[in-house]
């Protein structure tokens, strides 16, 4: 293998682990995203054998059996893991057996099943609606890199706590004034007594979908921004860190027009870390009304503003129920309402924004670089 061809892979598998796998030149499913499919098939495949464990017996027989089948959960998906990690080439008929090999398993399992006493079977059609929802939604997370982004997100939330005293001091304060005298409001306390939870959970995913939808307004932005500054100072910079660290450019690259998987997956690694971040607001403003409220607001008061008897949270008998909801709705508008000013105001995206989109600008100058680096001879 040449040297120059070593550097490419080892490329890749940094975009792997950054979460942008779509930035791989001839990305595809069949050479791609399936192999790193099989560590979650398999783990899916060997957990329906739990289904083969009979509910009815008694004993340490259930539970030994239960033990195995979790090592091998666990010793098959870790191997397949490192298997994958080399990307082997997959043929026709590799492919053609991992497809029909995990499409029997919902069909293989009942009929094990009826070979065990006091086992109840289960719903063939149901277990292949779940098995195909498995596979539909472990190729979406692996052809967009959900699981390194989530790693990522992890890694960021808790940097963000380390930093909440400054994020959250710069944050609250242009939220409060926008909210705090609406909490007060006698007919939204109205309103939250009545709503259902699952409507109130529509409206915070109507919030979240806002927020993605700015974060991709203002992607487009970033990315014709970048695409006009690859100089070599920026390419170096960007590829400090990376396997090509060493690759030094002497004039500024050409830009390759990214295709509509690269800037949803673009869009992904950006709205993620700006959900995250916008999540760690909205949990400082959701405590702050639940204290304010059990402080302010008496008992009383609130059946007052509720006209009508006040009901209580389940968990918390003497918290009534529409203070939660108030909180809940609050935090998820103050998260939003963050998450888009710091995108347009000059000074909250100086503070806020600029490191979330540092990632992405990173990512495109990388790849420019790769694509000369692949592109020799």
């Amino acid at each position: 293998m040449t040297a120059s061809r070593l550097l490419v892979l080892r490329t890749e598998r940094w975009f792997v682990r950054q979460g942008a796998p779509t930035m791989i030149e001839g990305y595809g499913f069949f050479s791609h995203v399936l192999p790193r499919m099989l560590p979650a098939l398999a783990f899916v495949a060997i957990a329906s054998l739990v289904w083969l464990v009979p509910l009815g017996a008694a004993g340490y027989g259930r539970w030994v059996l239960l033990a195995v089948v979790l090592v091998s959960m666990v010793v098959v998906s870790t191997v397949l893991s490192l298997f994958v990690r080399r990307l082997p080439v997959f043929t026709r008929d590799r492919t053609i057996a991992v497809l029909v090999g995990y499409a029997l398993v919902p069909v293989v399992v009942p009929v094990l099943q009826r070979a065990i006493e006091d086992t109840p079977d289960s719903d063939p059609v149901q277990l292949a609606v779940f098995f195909a929802g498995v596979f539909a939604a472990t190729g979406l997370a692996v052809t967009y890199g959900l699981a390194s982004l989530l790693k990522a997100a992890i890694r960021h939330t808790l940097a963000d706590l380390r930093n909440s005293v400054n994020l959250l001091g710069r944050a609250l304060p242009p939220l409060l004034f926008v909210t705090l005298f609406l909490f007060f409001t006698g007919e939204l306390w109205q309103a939250m007594n009545r709503l259902e939870w699952r409507r109130l959970s529509l409206i915070v995913a109507l919030f979240v979908a806002i927020t993605v939808l700015a974060a991709a307004a203002r992607l487009r932005d970033e990315i014709g921004r970048v695409e006009h500054d690859l100089t070599p100072s920026v390419l170096s910079d960007a590829c400090r860190g990376t396997p090509l660290a060493e690759v030094s450019p002497t004039e500024p690259l050409q830009a390759r027009k990214l295709s509509g998987r690269q800037l949803r997956n673009l869009l992904v690694m950006l709205a993620i870390r700006q959900l995250v971040q916008a999540a760690v607001v909205g949990l400082a403003l959701f405590g702050f009304f639940v204290v304010l409220g059990l402080i302010v607001v008496l008992p009383e008061t609130a059946e007052q503003w509720i006209d009508g008897p006040v009901a209580y949270a389940k968990w918390l008998p003497t918290v009534p129920v529409a203070l939660l909801r108030n909180a809940t709705l609050f935090a998820a508008f103050g998260s939003m309402y963050f998450a888009v000013v710091s995108m347009s105001d000059a000074e909250h995206r100086k503070q806020f924004f600029a490191p979330v989109v540092e990632q992405v600008e990173r990512t495109l100058a990388v790849r420019a670089v790769y694509l000369s680096v692949r592109s020799r001879p």
